[in-house]
């Protein structure tokens, strides 16, 4: 696995790659040898254009290490349209269990690729903003930098 960081509008990211798979983007360090591969450095450019209004959509390979309810609430998050935002309870009734709304948050918070699966769409029942892994005020950001585009 390889690493490597950029400073970026909403702080230093963290893109870590493993056999030609994006399995991490994270505001924390990864434990991993730090190189900049041309699929991190693809990712970086594709997060650059997102940052600057330019693109709604990633196209990258991605292998998001979970349990299978977390890689079926991740499945979900990317089917969340740009700019939209969906409640911890559509996301449960989505992966099957309505009830299932803490699991959900569970499993936001452990989303080990930030931003490109959209778990920063996903707000309390009231349209509250809640926990990120990256802050409330870098979700709020993210929030704004797709409805202003």
């Amino acid at each position: 696995m390889f690493y490597y960081s950029y400073d970026t509008l909403i702080g230093k990211i963290y893109i870590a790659e493993e056999n030609g798979f994006i399995t991490n983007i994270s505001f924390k360090k990864i434990n991993a040898e730090e190189k900049e591969t041309q699929l991190i450095k693809q990712t970086f450019n594709e997060l650059n254009e997102y940052f600057n209004g330019e693109r709604k959509f990633f196209d990258l390979p991605l292998a998001p290490f979970g349990t299978t309810f977390q890689k079926k609430v991740w499945e979900e998050l990317q089917k969340i349209p740009y700019g939209q935002t969906v409640t911890y309870k559509y996301i449960a009734k989505q992966t099957g269990n309505e009830k299932a709304c803490r699991a959900v948050g569970m499993a936001n918070n452990k989303n080990p690729i930030a931003i490109i699966i959209p778990c920063h769409r996903v707000v309390g029942s009231n349209g509250s903003l809640t926990g990120y892994a990256g802050g409330i005020k870098i979700k709020q950001k993210l929030l704004e930098l797709e409805k202003s585009s």
